[in-house]
């Protein structure tokens, strides 16, 4: 980057100088501002109550497992993987991914790729269509600024191509918008639905050219519907085939720019699918298969959990792996309130904990100022729902839980846990307090 883009696009700086106080969620009353870098000399830990709940960590050994599990996964498969950014947005993690492989970070808004490029990220896979005056800028400007960046989008209407045509022609960047022609399926989000439309837009992709260039066929197989997992299994493969069967259409025509043919996919689903059907592809050029697994590296106690059964079942590389993807992420909570012989109340609700993948689970138990480890709790201590900032849960009656008590709760589809949180401390397996990682939602 020349000096005058760098003026242009600072960085955001050392992350790990970030400030904390007294007004960040899950920060201690009182507490002197420090960088979010020191806070592992702070000597806190969450079974100490050195913390206020409700409060969201990650445990720093399942993370440093998932992110060695996942690059071997794709390793072994002849794959890259540019995981989902915007399912933790903690320039942190995209730092450690990279650091373990990862091709590219996929985000699915402007503001996300910002937030990665100004973070370090050297290439960026927008998942989504390029629209919009601002964002079509904004893309444009990173491009023209930083030789040295990437970014790919999807396109799936001609006249998305002729907005992002003219927009480039009329401010060059002096190479190609590299775009992702997107194929979709009834019922499910963008993309397009029949051959002959992704044809035409691939040819006016190469009509576009040298403003536009087209590197690959994309897709999302994870909103797939079905009854059951195997269902959706099926249909996902139903999807992949109609998606390699438009990449050799677009390699027959002559549609792709020089290089290797991306073909990306890959939600936290059926990763293992998407990258077998596409090792055998069998178009003549080279392949790039890149997954896009994002949900991966905090797992979850739940969706996921159920879906990595599957994985294991479906794929006999699973086990050459060892021990699968862990659980990263706990919520926990005061017991505030047990009001009657067979509920509690806790201090988490719908501000601090995502619901779209069920509810959270209770797993442990601790009562401040006992010794050893927390407890373990059974599905008999069942979460029943949630307010703003309250947790209702049905207990037995001979249940241990008092007033005053911690309990960690398993949380599921992560995503929508991390986006509740502008920090979230980083802990051992005694709960002490290593780090913390900045969100940018």
């Amino acid at each position: 980057m020349t000096a005058a883009a760098s003026a242009l696009i600072p960085p955001l700086g050392d992350p790990a100088a970030f400030v904390l106080d007294e007004t960040v969620k899950g920060m201690p009353p009182g507490v002197a501002p420090f960088p979010i870098g020191a806070i592992g000399e702070k000597g806190w830990n969450l079974l100490a109550e050195d913390l206020p709940l409700p409060l969201a960590v990650l445990k720093r050994s399942a993370l440093d497992h998932n992110l060695d599990w996942m690059a071997r996964f794709v390793g072994d498969a002849g794959a890259v993987l540019a995981p989902h950014g915007k399912t933790t947005m903690a320039p942190g993690l995209f730092r450690e991914q990279v650091e373990h492989g990862a091709w590219a970070i996929t985000v699915g808004t402007i503001h996300q790729a910002i937030v990665a490029r100004r973070n370090g990220v050297r290439r960026v896979l927008l998942a989504n269509q390029l629209i919009g005056r601002q964002a079509v800028r904004g893309a444009l400007d990173m491009l023209r600024q930083d030789p040295g960046f990437e970014l790919l989008a999807l396109v799936d209407s001609v006249a998305s191509v002729e907005l992002l045509a003219k927009a480039a022609a009329a401010d060059p960047i002096g190479r190609p918008l590299p775009l992702l022609l997107e194929m979709g399926y009834a019922g499910g989000r963008t993309g397009c639905r029949n051959a002959e439309t992704a044809l035409a837009v691939a040819r006016a992709v190469k009509a576009a050219e040298p403003y536009l260039e087209l590197r690959g066929v994309e897709g999302f197989e994870g909103l797939v519907a079905g009854k059951t997992i195997e269902e959706c299994a099926d249909q996902v493969h139903a999807f992949l085939r109609r998606m390699v069967a438009m990449a050799a259409a677009t390699e027959a025509g002559g549609l792709f720019a020089d290089g290797p043919i991306i073909l990306s996919a890959g939600g936290s689903a059926f990763y293992d699918i998407v990258v077998d059907r596409f090792r055998r592809a069998g178009l003549h050029r080279e392949v790039l298969l890149v997954s896009r697994s994002g949900c991966y590296v905090s797992h979850d106690s739940l969706m996921y959990r159920d879906f990595f059964a599957a994985v294991r079942g479906r794929a006999p590389l699973v086990d050459r792996l060892g021990p699968g993807l862990r659980p990263a992420m706990e919520v926990w909570a005061y017991v505030q309130s047990r009001p009657e012989p067979g509920k509690v109340i806790l201090t988490m609700g719908q501000r601090d904990v995502g619901v779209t993948g069920g509810l959270p689970q209770a797993q442990s138990w601790y009562r401040p100022g006992a010794d050893g480890a927390p407890g373990e709790l059974g599905p008999e201590h069942a979460v029943t729902g949630l307010n703003d900032q309250h947790c209702h849960m049905t207990v037995p009656v001979g249940s241990p839980l008092q007033v005053g008590d911690l309990v960690g709760f398993g949380v599921s589809h992560p995503c929508v846990t991390f986006d509740k949180w502008q920090v979230l401390p980083v802990v051992d397996d005694a709960y002490q307090v290593v780090g913390a990682y900045r969100t940018f939602f």
